[in-house]
């Protein structure tokens, strides 16, 4: 009995203290002290003048919290929760009608966060977060709000102000971007690291709560880590129509992946020496279902901003080795088969095992496997994941191919540093190669470089018999292109491959003569 009666006592002195702690009631102090005055004189005026601020005190000394703080790893101690922020937005909200201030979120992401993981360590991540933690509320103003999110990022909640607009918002993210920027020391490492951040107003969310604040920060925040790095985005009433329509297609992509819908189509490639058949390039199609066969360009960027680059390279993987077997079987001797891998693939830790596991289950040598990188990827030297696979794959006994060399930054450092098999020239290169003297001159540049590194060669986009021609004279070893064969699907390889050595001639002289 005596328990309830003390439990009700304690609920309306927490019930009495948050009436008084509600700011609207400071309005009515004047008026509290002038009615003292008017019905009491001065004695009950100087009463209520010392006691009113004291009750006031003594309510705002009493604070009360339902959902106890939660402690966060080593490092990150201070910070917020998810529903920290929430509640000191919705607090805000709250109070806007008598206060008349205003609230806001941004959500901060770490650029490639992955790549730091993969190169430094979950350590060096978890140091890298407590550091930019550290930097952040420093550069905050006190009464704003700091939380940790899951994945990584920070949320911020803003304490209410009077003039907080789009271009304040835009200062404080750069601010905060800046406070990032500087090297952060590890042992003897200096890492350096970069973040997108998103913003939402109160003003501009699409739900007045701070639930509502923080999620349209959120849907901000991945629109900049996508347009990213170091991209600042404000929130914006189409943005989640455009993410529901990228999770849409995701889907479609998906749905293609699975039922089989893109699919290997395979392009011959010819040597120039002998005219036999040297290998096949695995590339992708689409069968769409209403729209019939998609080429490349019409779907790889929007798989890419699916974040399914991986899953397309295990399905024309998985292809390109089944075709190989099949051709085994057959009696067909093909050489090898080419397969592009994404820079999103060569960063995967276990490329090199996952790879060794896939030729064992189909029973190949690794040397009948070309790995085509493109030569963008492979200038990309920042990346020790990516020189740690290549390096791999080539001392598995893969043969490494430069793709679409000559449009890329690629030195020749990376070239001899990556062991890299051959070099597949360009097509803006061999376009008009036959007649045009200044093609035939870059051209003879690259095979020359080839020559002298010991590499061979491979001209992509051969067209005509007069670029064939051409080519082989000036001593490019293998070519690939609509005028040797269109890619085809695997059930057509068979035929082709029979028609092609049924008639095969040597290789054909040159028909032009440079200009």
């Amino acid at each position: 009995m005596q328990q309830r009666i003390g439990s009700a006592i304690w609920h309306r002195v927490r019930h009495a203290a948050d009436w008084l702690r509600r700011p609207e009631l400071m309005v009515f102090l004047p008026a509290l002290t002038l009615s003292a005055f008017w019905l009491g004189g001065e004695r009950v005026l100087l009463m209520v003048a010392l006691g009113a601020p004291f009750l006031f005190l003594l309510a705002g000394a009493f604070r009360f919290h339902d959902v106890p703080l939660t402690p966060l790893p080593d490092g990150l101690h201070g910070l917020a929760l998810r529903p920290h922020v929430i509640a000191a937005m919705d607090r805000a909200f709250q109070q806007q009608a008598v206060t008349g201030r205003n609230t806001g979120c941004l959500v901060l992401q770490f650029d490639a966060p992955d790549l730091l993981m993969d190169r430094h360590g979950r350590a060096a991540q978890t140091e890298v977060l407590a550091s930019s933690a550290e930097r952040i509320c420093a550069a905050l103003r006190e009464g704003d709000s700091v939380a940790r999110l899951e994945g990584g990022g920070f949320a911020i909640a803003l304490a209410p102000q009077r003039r907080l607009d789009l271009e304040t918002m835009v200062q404080l993210a750069a601010r905060l971007q800046a406070a990032i920027a500087p090297p952060i020391s590890l042992g003897a490492a200096r890492i350096y690291v970069s973040c997108s951040i998103g913003f939402c107003l109160g003003t501009a969310a699409p739900e007045a709560t701070g639930r509502g604040v923080l999620e349209a920060a959120q849907v901000a925040a991945d629109d900049a880590l996508r347009n990213g790095p170091g991209a600042i985005r404000a929130f914006s009433a189409d943005m989640p129509r455009k993410r529901a329509d990228r999770d849409a297609l995701r889907a479609v992509l998906e749905q293609a992946l699975d039922e089989g819908q893109i699919r290997a189509h395979f392009q011959p490639q010819i040597s120039t020496d002998t005219g036999a058949l040297s290998g096949f390039e695995a590339l992708a199609r689409w069968h769409h279902p209403e729209r019939g066969i998609l080429p490349p360009a019409e779907f790889l960027a929007m798989l890419d901003e699916a974040g399914l680059s991986e899953r397309l390279g295990e399905v024309m993987l998985y292809q390109a080795l089944s075709a190989l077997t099949r051709w085994d079987k057959a009696g067909l001797t093909i050489p090898m088969v080419g397969v592009n891998f994404s820079a999103a693939e060569l960063r995967n830790p276990m490329l090199a095992q996952k790879l060794q596991w896939e030729l064992d289950r189909f029973d190949l040598a690794p040397q009948r496997l070309s790995v085509e990188v493109l030569e963008t990827v492979m200038a990309d030297t920042d990346s020790d994941m990516i020189v740690r696979n290549i390096a791999a794959l080539a001392q598995l006994g893969c043969g490494i191919d430069l793709d679409d060399f000559g449009t890329g930054h690629a030195s020749i450092t990376n070239i001899r540093r990556f062991t890299v098999r051959r070099l597949k020239i360009d097509r803006s290169f061999v376009t008009r190669v036959d007649e045009d003297r200044d093609q035939q001159k870059m051209v003879a540049a690259i095979l020359s470089l080839a020559e002298q590194l010991g590499l061979e060669t491979l001209a992509e986009g051969v067209e005509t018999p007069g670029e064939h021609a051409m080519l082989a004279q000036l001593g490019c070893g293998h070519v690939q292109g609509f005028g040797i064969g269109r890619p085809m699907p695997f059930e057509q390889t068979a035929d082709w491959i029979a028609q092609y050595r049924s008639r095969h001639v040597p290789p054909p002289r040159i028909g032009h003569r440079a200009r």
